[in-house]
């Protein structure tokens, strides 16, 4: 824990274990939103850990499960936060004119 505390991207040289725990990986994503690609698949599908992290780090979207991608709550609320994130929404929100709206409301 306090690795990642310091250093989100230390996840990455965690265990297995280590990696599916979601207090260590909410720690490592609200210090380096980035740390959300090194994590178990069932973190980067988890709605909350992903929007954490997406919130550090709007880059951190292109690690989340392809579920969340296509999610059109979650991306909206992603967009929100960041219009950056609808680069990385699946194919078909891309092109969600509610989606567009939302992003292009937002100021970077």
């Amino acid at each position: 824990m306090a690795a990642v505390t310091h250093d989100g991207l230390a996840i990455q040289y965690a265990s297995d274990e280590l990696k599916g725990d979601k207090w260590i990986i909410v720690a490592a994503s609200a210090q380096n939103g980035l740390a959300i690609q090194y994590p178990s698949d069932e973190m980067k599908g988890d709605r909350h850990i992903v929007l954490a992290a997406v919130t550090q780090d709007v880059r951190a979207l292109q690690y989340a499960s392809d579920e969340l991608k296509g999610d059109k709550d979650f991306i909206s609320a992603a967009v929100t936060h960041n219009r950056w994130a609808l680069e990385y929404a699946s194919d078909k929100l891309k092109h969600d004119e509610d989606i567009k709206l939302a992003a292009s409301l937002q100021d970077v």
